[in-house]
């Protein structure tokens, strides 16, 4: 057995560490125990099930599979963003589907073929964790993005329809909100970029390096896969906004009441 694997008490010991937050939570009578332990349950349940799962996808290393279950994971991301959004998943689920899937593929092929130089581009063990981080980021990056797009347009609606009212087309009367999108979104990943190796070492680095290379190999990594997550970040942020607002505004350019969640 490696000497970085964590063995079956090592795990159960790790869920001692809940103990600290959940006594800090009781204390200052925060009511969020049960959605900690909820939260706690459904990620134990779904990990151990997806690790299963991906020994059985890793050993098979079949193209088709392999791309099916990257777009399962697209799917998910797709679903929680609009709900944390407060946008209604009916009307704004494929837009924003599309727009991770292109804001995914981009930076991930990018990575494995040019930079990683594999020739295998669809191989398991480099789409699947590579993606879910460049995902994972998009997920956390988008929810912000999105719920401050048509957020502030909704709050600032009589500012918004006197620029429609003055002559302004659609895209010049949202473009101060997109860029307020962008701008919210990829903040925290330039923060996490301008402190990377000194406040943290990241989970791509951490991965590599408990994997045995070398702590230089380690940072090349790192370096790759910031660049990929704020490239992915960027597509599907700006897609999703403009691929969207075909559902979201009418013919007018009024933004749609319909399009959040009551």
């Amino acid at each position: 057995m490696p000497e970085t694997s964590i063995q079956i008490w090592g795990l159960i010991a790790g869920y001692g560490l809940l103990i600290i937050p959940l006594g800090i939570l009781l204390w200052i009578q925060v009511p969020i125990v049960s959605k900690v332990i909820i939260s706690t349950v459904r990620m134990t349940v779904q990990l151990l099930l997806v690790g299963f799962y991906l020994q059985v996808v890793f050993a098979l290393n079949h193209p088709w599979l392999n791309c099916l279950w990257v777009l399962v994971m697209i799917f998910v991301a797709d679903v929680s963003i609009l709900r944390s959004s407060g946008l209604r998943v009916r009307k704004l689920a494929l837009p924003l589907f599309l727009s991770l899937m292109i804001g995914v593929a981009v930076p991930l092929l990018y990575f494995i073929w040019i930079i990683l130089q594999k020739p295998g581009l669809l191989e398991a063990r480099f789409v699947i964790p590579i993606g879910g981080m460049i995902l994972g980021s998009c997920l956390r990056g988008n929810i912000i993005g999105i719920r401050c797009f048509y957020h502030s347009i909704l709050q600032g609606e009589k500012v918004f329809c006197q620029q429609l009212a003055n002559g302004a087309r659609l895209a010049e009367a949202t473009r101060p909100y997109l860029r307020r999108a962008l701008d919210e979104s990829l903040s925290p990943t330039l923060a996490t970029m301008a402190t990377v190796g000194i406040v943290s070492l990241p989970g791509m680095m951490t991965g590599v390096i408990l994997g045995g290379s070398d702590p230089r190999t380690a940072v090349m990594y790192q370096i790759a896969i910031m660049f990929a997550l704020f490239t992915g970040i960027s597509i599907t942020l700006l897609l999703g906004i403009l691929m969207s607002q075909r559902v979201g505004f009418d013919g007018f350019g009024m933004l749609k009441s319909d399009i959040f969640q009551s």
